[in-house]
């Protein structure tokens, strides 16, 4: 695997895949940096390796070139981010970036206007790519959270750089982590599984049984796993046509030796709001009209107990709605256990919008050993995929 370490930079220019997707007001100022953030220790390498970068990236979901998914917008916080004054070229491929990034010296920053405004990129065209990469001496990938796409800019835009390309400090530490949690891991391991659907989430069950010891499944598909059981889930939401999957789910653990630990108890609500009326209630017995919202008090000891016992855990999905204060308990809860166990000496991994979101909110990110920055690309890494971005490098 090539790293930054295996090249000298000096009087380079590094054409740098990042994921500035970040997040604008209505006065399109950036309101989340940590994309940019998580990209500096790449840039500033090669900026004190003596050479230059031009970075490239895509924003939102443009139709053509709309002026509100312009990159300009995130030229200011991207300076203050890196320290550094960045130049801006208002298309990505072209006479004007060519000549922009010509005369590009040591020690400067190029940032190109949003990949996405060509169709071609999304497509993976060829020529496109090659436009690209007549940008840059090497090309760095350092995008975790597009690594699953196969667009010009992440993948075919490597095979003009045969022996030029490299993971960046970011990329390389998500597959290193990721790898951690499925190939090195100490045991036991857990698995945290939350979020609404049992779904979305079997791949992932299916590839990671055989390389855990327990999974805990919290969150909205709960209510499938007690519901395939023949609890009462009231109102609870529930996949119908996936309660013969759970079962099989179950059984699959079972024949692998891996404990399934479901809530036991639930904060039940007779609406879906925060300020409905609440119950603590016992998983299989939620009366009509109610519905489960959060993990009940028993439930968390029981998973506090796991996850103290464990020594490598990866979490993916919230134990509850926690965007609603009243329901946002047994997340909290949960992500404390975690993080104490993490000061023990455990290794944990968390990754996916919803848990990474939690983290965030909760103040619990610098606790955990490693945030995943690619929710869509760690969830395919789980469920065993190779990544186009991630193969492109390694080709």
């Amino acid at each position: 695997m090539k790293t930054l370490a295996d090249f000298d930079f000096k009087n380079k220019k590094a054409l740098i895949r990042v994921d500035f997707n970040v997040p604008l007001d209505e006065n399109f100022q950036v309101t989340d940096a940590t994309r940019i953030e998580a990209a500096k220790p790449t840039i500033d390498h090669i900026l004190s390796g003596g050479g230059s970068v031009i970075l490239m990236s895509h924003l939102g979901r443009p139709k053509g070139a709309e002026a509100k998914y312009s990159l300009k917008h995130i030229v200011a916080k991207t300076s203050e981010v890196l320290g550094v004054s960045v130049k801006f070229a208002e298309n990505c491929i072209g006479e004007q970036a060519s000549t922009a990034a010509q005369n590009l010296q040591p020690g400067e920053v190029l940032l190109l206007e949003n990949l996405r405004f060509h169709p071609e990129e999304e497509a993976g065209d060829v020529a496109f790519s090659k436009a690209l990469a007549s940008l840059g001496d090497i090309y760095v990938n350092d995008a975790f959270g597009t690594a699953h796409r196969a667009h010009a800019s992440t993948t075919i835009i490597a095979q003009f750089f045969p022996n030029d390309k490299s993971f960046g400090l970011l990329l390389a530490k998500e597959i290193e982590s990721l790898n951690r949690v499925l190939k090195h891991s100490e045991k036991p391991v857990t698995a945290v599984l939350g979020g609404s659907k049992v779904s979305s989430k079997i791949t992932v069950i299916e590839n990671i049984l055989d390389k855990i010891d327990h999974m805990i499944i919290g969150g909205g598909m709960t209510f499938t796993f007690v519901k395939a059981l023949g609890g009462q889930i009231g109102n609870s939401i529930c996949e119908d046509d996936k309660l013969q999957l759970a079962l099989d789910i179950l059984e699959a653990a079972r024949e692998k030796n891996v404990q399934i630990h479901l809530p036991v108890d639930v904060i039940a609500a007779n609406a879906f709001a925060n300020d409905a009326q609440t119950q603590i209630i016992d998983v299989k017995q939620i009366p009509d009209g109610w519905q489960g919202l959060d993990a009940g008090p028993k439930s968390l000891e029981q998973f506090e107990q796991v996850i103290k016992s464990s020594k490598t855990i990866l979490w993916n999905g919230p134990l509850g709605v926690f965007e609603m204060p009243n329901f946002a308990h047994g997340t909290i809860a949960l992500g404390e256990s975690i993080a104490q166990a993490t000061a023990a000496g455990a290794f944990s991994l968390v990754g996916g919008g919803d848990s990474v979101a939690a983290v965030k909110q909760f103040g619990l990110e610098p606790r955990m050993s490693y945030v995943s920055t690619g929710g869509g690309a760690m969830l395919e890494m789980l469920e065993g995929r190779t990544l186009p971005g991630i193969a492109a490098i390694m080709d």
